[in-house]
């Protein structure tokens, strides 16, 4: 049943809805593939830092625009023209400031991935604490089709992924749809797509229904027992890759799928 919408507020490229029982709606929409660029970072660091200060919020559901054509597509190609190993670094600088803001958020969230999600956005879905994904939606993280590494593996590990699973994505970059990484136990559901919003609004209104000081000390110890290390391993994958961003066929990987019209590593 719905209830009534008590806040609304945007952050740049995200919308936030905050309904009476608690249940924060958070609707990622940059389209055309909600592409992650250096300013998205910085909303969601402003998006974390509002959630945290709220205490209206017990529970927050994250999905994609009906525009968007990806629940969150990685990140946005267009800044990676010209990187150097310098600028590379500068911009996980500026990811670490924010990225990790979003990850400590003490409520907890759902993603409802009713699209794909590349590259940084599987990161985003694993640092959610529920996933109800789409039948047919993708996931891939396809760094090394550009000449680099990415930080999805350390945190997949820690979510006790497979770690054979977890080599073959990050070594093919090729997409699996989440009915093809369900036995993975990613995913708390994998439903067709019209089911996935109404299935994580549902499991948002059971969650909201509780304390909210029993839910922040449930996340937080959920986030102790995750401990730092896929966090260290994540750090560690940003020196390789910026080591690796200057060699040309990164650069040629970047400008092939910039002529081919993508917005995601």
């Amino acid at each position: 049943m719905l209830t009534q919408v008590v806040e609304q507020l945007g952050f740049g490229a995200f919308s936030l809805e905050v309904r009476e029982n608690g249940v924060a709606l958070v609707v990622f929409s940059r389209p055309p593939v909600n592409a992650v660029s250096l300013s998205v970072y910085d909303d969601i660091g402003r998006l974390a830092e509002h959630i945290d200060l709220n205490d209206r919020i017990k529970v927050i559901v994250i999905a994609a625009s009906a525009q968007s054509r990806a629940w969150c597509g990685g990140a946005d190609l267009r800044e990676f023209e010209g990187m150097t190993a310098a600028r590379r670094k500068e911009r996980y600088d500026h990811i670490n400031e924010r990225l990790p803001r979003f990850h400590r958020i003490d409520r907890p969230m759902i993603a409802a991935i009713n699209g794909a999600a590349i590259g940084v956005g599987v990161m985003l879905a694993g640092m959610c604490d529920l996933r109800v994904a789409s039948e047919s939606a993708k996931f891939a993280c396809p760094e090394v089709d550009y000449g680099l590494i990415g930080g999805s593996a350390g945190l997949l590990a820690t979510l006790r992924m497979p770690e054979a699973k977890v080599r073959e994505m990050v070594y093919t970059g090729r997409a699996f749809t989440a009915r093809e990484l369900e036995s993975t136990g990613f995913f708390n559901y994998v439903v067709p797509r019209p089911a996935v919003l109404p299935l994580a609004l549902d499991l948002a209104d059971q969650i909201a229904g509780k304390a909210l000081p029993a839910l922040r000390a449930r996340k937080l110890a959920s986030l102790m027992f995750e401990g730092p290390e896929w966090m260290d391993a994540y750090l560690e994958a940003q020196e390789a890759s910026s080591a690796l961003v200057e060699r040309p066929e990164s650069e040629a990987a970047v400008q092939a799928a910039l002529r081919r019209g993508l917005d995601a590593h």
